[in-house]
This record gives structure tokens, C-alpha cells and sequence, in this order.
């Protein structure tokens, strides 16, 4: 098969069927594995059939297969559409590990016959298989083959290019929507100022992406992830999607403008769109009612929440410390309840995400609140402000002292292991002695046929 050229997020080789190999063009790194796999080798097809994947054990070759479909599956969710492929994707597992190590561990490529396209997901094992970067090609040629569907096999005229963050935004997307992303990384990014310029995000290439450190990299990620995510919030946003990513592998403009055409809610300027993207990052980075929070944390939050409100001279609101609580109660009742409503409702909201022990303390301010407004002569509001401020310095102490102990027994205590690995090494167990525990028409099925290879 002679290669016509490249064109992918990792190296994609463009090549005729029925012919026999030849090198690379100059400037494009030849394809460093062996031959392509001849009749009859074992093979293994995905659920969908999408994916044939050869070469290596059964075993390795049945859990890509479920690792390509899960791929597949996240990535028709996006946009919510139907599996309508056209094109079908080898993956070819090839050399073992320890071998020598090739310039390149995943190569992609693309074949042309007369019954249509087909691309190759060359794999080396020689470092292993690594299951992040897979998922990356995996996603790659998915979006080559919504480009592909309606193209006529053949030569083709315009090159073909998956630019990093499309693949690296999908993947973070995906893993967001899962709850394997950190929201952290987003808050921290954000506040740093280190979102990536749009421009040179959108236009950097998978070399200088390979060849950033992992800090840029997961800048990079997390920047391209959050622009992918606010283009799906835009109304129409999956079908905008799916338009978007069907052209995306042949456009050869400036981005911004197919972003534009898909998305017409984003016919901004450049410092505009710049804007709205990192405003999207700023809701990314936000604590989500399910996430507890660490002492520390609702220490700060707290000390924010605890905040009186009064009107100056021109009748605009000025925040001030708890401790002015007597000026407040000096004020009409209107006054009054104008001056701790704010108080209030960020108490409320600190409830659902604060360290647990903070609950009940978080109810005594809320006491202390309403005796300001309500009974102020009554009430000996200095002394509770002095308790509470005595509670929540030992919650301070306790916590490190808690934390100072674990690290203590942990390093002079520990003597045989925790048994928390138990359920996961007894998984792996049935996992190396092959899946047999399911019970359905199609694993029976696959069984037997297994075993008759087996003879």
C-alpha cells in the first residue's frame, strides 16, 4: 500500500490499497511497524463492528475492543446522535513488550479500494499498552470518520487535520461528565490567569503539544475541555456539534471562523469570545453543592458569610465584620433585616458544601442573626460571638492534630497491609483467568467459539 500522506492529531498515513509499502514522504515519519495483518490472523470485533482489532492475546484484544466502544459511546453522547459509521477502524497490536521501543508507540493511517476507506490504528506494545493515549487516537479517528462518510474513496484533495485540543477538549469533556475531572485544576488555572490564548490554543500542533510538560499539558487540557463544554451549552448545541465535527477534520481556516458558522451565537470579536471562554472556566471552577469542603475551606467561607451589610450616606451597601454588630442593632428594624439577609442566605449555602462538624455551628450563627434584629437587649450577643470564635479555633486545632496523628501512625504504627486492595486483587484474578462470570446469550457464544480456536 503506498502512502500518499499524513494527516492526524498523531501521525496519519494516507494510503492506496493493493499496492505494496514504500516509504514516507519526506518530512512525515514512516509507519515503523510490521506488515499489515495478513488473512486469517486472529481477530476481534467490537460490539458495534466498528473496530477489528488483531494481533496479540484474545484477552488484550477483547478489552480494547470494550475500550473502543466506550470511547465511541461518550463520544456519540455529546452531540446525541445515533451510530450511523461508515467507515470501519483497525486497531493492529504489534511487537511485545520489552522490544525495542519505535520513535512513535501509536501511528494512525488511512486506506482507500474499491470498497471504500479504512483506517488503521497502528499499535506498538513496546512500553505496554497506555490506555490515555489510545483513547486519544481512538477519538481522533472517530471524528476522521465523520469527514470521511462523505467523501468518494480515492485521492483525496484537501488534507485532513485533528487538531490537538479537539481531541485532548473531547476526552476532558468525557471525563468531566463522569466525574473523573478535577474541578480544582479548573479554580486553580483560572485564578492563576494560565487559560491559554485562544489563538495559539486552537492553532498548536500535535508536536508542540507531545512536546510541552505535563503542567502545559494539563493546562491545555483543561482550557481546550472548557471551551468544549461551553460550545455545548449553546443553544442547539448538540446539533451544532454534530455539524461542527463533521467538518472540523477538512477545514483548513482559521477555527474561529468554522466555530462561527456552527455556533452563530458566538459572532463575537476575538477579545469577546476570549471573554465568554474564560467565563466558562470561572463556572467550571465552582464548588458544586455535592462537594464537601475541607476545614480550611469552610473556615474561609465562613469568615466571608459572616459579613454585615449597611447603607452609607448615598445609600449604597458596604460590608463590615460581625463584630459591628451593635451599630447594626442600633438601626430601625428595616435596617435591621436589610443589614443580616446577606448573611443569612450565604449561611444557607455554606450548609450544603461545609466540613460536617460545622453544621451546628453554622445554626447558632443563624440564632445569633436573628436575635441582632429581634431581641438585641436580651440576648448577650458579645458572649456567643466569643464562644463560637472559641469553637472554631478548636475545630482549627482538632483537624491538624487529627491529620498530624494519621501521618504518626501511619509511619511508626503500620505493620501489615490495610486489606483495602482485597476486592480489587480478587477482580483481577477472574480478570487473568478470563471472563467467564457472565451469564448472557452473547458471552456464551463467545465462549464456546473461544474455545473451539483453542484446539
Amino acid at each position: 500500500m503506498k502512502i500518499l500522506r499524513a494527516f492526524a492529531c498523531v501521525p496519519l498515513c494516507y494510503c492506496a490499497a493493493q499496492e505494496p509499502a514504500t516509504p514516507a514522504p519526506a518530512g512525515i515519519p514512516a509507519v515503523e511497524f510490521a506488515d499489515r495483518p495478513v488473512e486469517g490472523m486472529a481477530l476481534t470485533t467490537s460490539a458495534s463492528r466498528q473496530f477489528r482489532i488483531s494481533g496479540s492475546e484474545p484477552k488484550l484484544r477483547g478489552t480494547l475492543a470494550f475500550l473502543a466502544e466506550d470511547a465511541k459511546k461518550d463520544f456519540l453522547a455529546l452531540s446525541q446522535e445515533k451510530d450511523a459509521w461508515k467507515v470501519p477502524i483497525s486497531i493492529m497490536l504489534q511487537g511485545e513488550q520489552g522490544a525495542p521501543i519505535p520513535k512513535r508507540s501509536i501511528v494512525i493511517d488511512l486506506q482507500w479500494g474499491e470498497d471504500g476507506f479504512k483506517l488503521n490504528v497502528l499499535v506498538h506494545l513496546a512500553q505496554g499498552l497506555d490506555h490515555v493515549r489510545l483513547r486519544s487516537a481512538i477519538l481522533s479517528t472517530l471524528i476522521y470518520e465523520k469527514s470521511l462518510r462523505t467523501m468518494k474513496p480515492g485521492p483525496l484533495e484537501e488534507r485532513l487535520l485533528v487538531r490537538p485540543w479537539l481531541v485532548e477538549g473531547l476526552a476532558e469533556v468525557i471525563d468531566w461528565r463522569r466525574g473523573k475531572s478535577d474541578r480544582r485544576l479548573y479554580q486553580a488555572i483560572f485564578q492563576a490567569g494560565g487559560l491559554y490564548p485562544l489563538e495559539e490554543m486552537l492553532d498548536m500542533s500535535q508536536q508542540q503539544f507531545d512536546e510541552s510538560d505535563s503542567a502545559m499539558r494539563a493546562a491545555f487540557r483543561v482550557s481546550a475541555g472548557g471551551l468544549m463544554m461551553a460550545l455545548l451549552e449553546q443553544p442547539s448545541g448538540a446539533d451544532a456539534f454534530r455539524s461542527f465535527m463533521s467538518e472540523a477534520a477538512q477545514f483548513g481556516g482559521d477555527m474561529p471562523v468554522l466555530l462561527r458558522k456552527h455556533f452563530p451565537g458566538l459572532n463575537l470579536s476575538q477579545k469577546s469570545l476570549e471573554k465568554w471562554w474564560a467565563l466558562q472556566m470561572a463556572n467550571q471552577s465552582r464548588h458544586s453543592l455535592t462537594e464537601v469542603m475541607s476545614i480550611q475551606e469552610t473556615e474561609l467561607a465562613l469568615t466571608e458569610a459572616l459579613k454585615l451589610r449597611f447603607r452609607d450616606e448615598q445609600g449604597i451597601a458596604r460590608d463590615r465584620e460581625l463584630g459591628a454588630w451593635k451599630e447594626l442593632a442600633a438601626l430601625p428594624e428595616g435596617a435591621r433585616l436589610f443589614g443580616i439577609r446577606h448573611a443569612e442566605e450565604s449561611l444557607v449555602r455554606l450548609s450544603y458544601r461545609c466540613f460536617p462538624s460545622y453544621r451546628s455551628l453554622l445554626k447558632e450563627y443563624q440564632t445569633l442573626l436573628q436575635a441582632i434584629v429581634n431581641t438585641p437587649k436580651k440576648y448577650d450577643i458579645a458572649a456567643k460571638l466569643r464562644e463560637h470564635e472559641e469553637t472554631r479555633l478548636l475545630m482549627i486545632q482538632q483537624g491538624k492534630r487529627s491529620i498530624d496523628y494519621l501521618d504518626w501512625f501511619e509511619i511508626t504504627r503500620a505493620r501489615e497491609t490495610s486489606g483495602v486492595f482485597d476486592d480489587y486483587m480478587k477482580v483481577k484474578q477472574r480478570l487473568d483467568q478470563g471472563i467467564m462470570q457472565h451469564e448472557d446469550h452473547i458471552s456464551r457464544y463467545l465462549d464456546r467459539a473461544e474455545k473451539i480456536y483453542q484446539r
